[in-house]
């Protein structure tokens, strides 16, 4: 392990160097105008894997963009570790609020990271992420140290609901099949105090439309007469949640799983800080589900918030319409036992129940995805928290995040195997937002935590 570390300590700059390069490209994979550099993007990850000593890397087809395979099998009677990433990236929009352009990156120094961090589209969600799993891959190879058969793939379609993966998987269970999944597309809870997450919610996503006349209308002439869509809308998406902050809809807490006292008072060893909390978003105060902490609203509690909202005119200048139609988008995030067709079910229904019967309305599900859980008792979970533990020098604990992952229930379901989220990055790394970005030291410690994971993994 020694020569290992010393690899990587001799090494870093390249593999700064080698991530910049990658960050330049704009793997945009829900905008088809940077359809060429998502695939660009795919040949650059396969060279890079090549390069780190993976064999048979292959750039596979998909009926979406490319999946890219490459593993290293040392022996079949060794536990295998299926390393999972993703190579696409968010929208960078709004660019005016971008420092410097999105796909230029650059190291700015900053209060949360004194040693720098790296400012660029996907340098922490995911490329900065995944791209730790290759350079600790690579550095194993060079000092014969790696002790696990290692698998990868590293798809180009998380950002858009990882539409070819799970077919993908399914056919081809046989070449993925493995011990474990090893994933970094989450975060620790600070540097000073580092955690594993053992959970992430679910996802119901749905778009709604609520429709009044059978076209826009002259706000003077039927103004106070028919009803405005989106008042309507506003009516409605305001009659989901009630002041105590509790979801309003019929049979929405059925299945949701009770955490008992004692787990909720280790995952407050966290130390929920309310202050520091709204200051670091620019608020004067916190709202939710009356009765929990703002770390446990976030977590293990199921939520629905709007995400988008419009209709009608919206354009420079005043056109004076009542709209024929008005929208919003929706999401809920899940816990467990919650499940996402049984929510979008029961949204459906609330939301048709309370529409006014002046109007019509539609809700449309778009992606979704199931929570998951990984015990804070498994083989998996206690070789990442002795890993970090080691690099870190400080006690590493359990964290529910409140983020969803649906591929990690797809996984367990398909390979029989349990992922383990060992993300390094922060919630201030403002992924899908302007400005993204990922500290030069979390970068580092993932790459040197990650052989001490295999190490630890292999002896059991």
């Amino acid at each position: 392990m020694e020569q290992t570390l010393n690899y990587i300590e001799q090494n870093k700059a390249r593999f700064l160097d080698e991530l910049l390069e990658l960050l330049k490209i704009a793997s945009i994979s829900a905008d088809p105008a940077y359809n060429q550099d998502v695939l660009d993007c795919a040949d650059k990850v396969a060279q890079y894997l090549t390069d780190a000593g993976a064999d048979k890397v292959e750039v596979c087809d998909t009926e979406g963009y490319p999946i890219v395979y490459g593993e290293k099998i040392l022996d079949p009677s060794l536990p295998t570790v299926l390393v999972y990433g993703h190579y696409d990236v968010q929208p960078p929009d709004p660019l005016d609020l971008w420092k410097k352009p999105p796909f230029e990156p650059y190291i700015e120094k900053t209060e949360l990271h004194p040693e720098g961090a790296i400012f660029a589209r996907g340098s922490a969600d995911d490329k900065g992420q995944f791209f730790m799993h290759v350079k600790a891959f690579e550095a194993m190879i060079k000092t014969e140290s790696l002790p696990c058969n290692v698998k990868f793939i590293i798809e180009g379609e998380e950002e858009v609901g990882s539409k070819s993966l799970e077919g993908f998987v399914k056919q081809h269970t046989e070449k993925l099949s493995c011990d474990c999944i090893l994933i970094s597309d989450t975060h620790i809870y600070s540097r000073e105090q580092p955690t594993v997450t053992t959970g992430l919610r679910g996802l119901s996503y749905v778009e709604v439309e609520v429709q009044g006349p059978n076209r826009d209308l002259h706000s003077g002439l039927y103004g106070g007469a028919v009803p405005n869509p989106i008042h309507v809308l506003s009516r409605m998406v305001a009659d989901l949640i009630d002041e105590d902050g509790k979801i309003k809809i019929d049979g929405f807490y059925d299945n949701v799983l009770e955490i008992s006292s004692e787990d909720r008072l280790e995952m407050n060893r966290l130390k929920d800080n309310p202050e520091e909390f709204m200051q670091s978003i620019g608020l004067s105060g916190v709202e939710g589900e009356k009765g929990y902490t703002t770390l446990e609203r976030t977590s293990i509690r199921p939520t629905l918030d709007c995400n988008g909202i419009w209709g009608g005119y919206i354009g420079e200048g005043a056109k004076t319409v009542i709209p024929s139609k008005a929208f919003a988008k929706i999401s809920m995030r899940l816990v467990p036992y919650q499940t996402p067709e049984e929510i979008t079910e029961k949204f459906t229904a609330y939301f048709e129940k309370i529409a006014p019967s002046n109007v019509k309305v539609k809700v449309t599900p778009h992606h979704g995805g199931m929570p998951y859980v990984l015990p804070s008792d498994t083989k998996e979970y206690l070789a990442a928290k002795k890993a970090m533990e080691t690099a870190f020098g400080k006690e590493v604990l359990p964290y529910r995040s409140g983020g969803s992952i649906p591929i990690t229930a797809m996984f367990e379901q398909v390979l029989k195997a349990k992922s383990v989220l060992m993300g390094f990055g922060l919630d201030s790394d403002a992924i899908h937002s302007p400005n993204e970005h990922y500290g030069l030291f979390n970068f580092y410690k993932g790459i040197e935590s990650i052989p001490l994971f295999f190490a630890n993994y292999a002896k059991g």
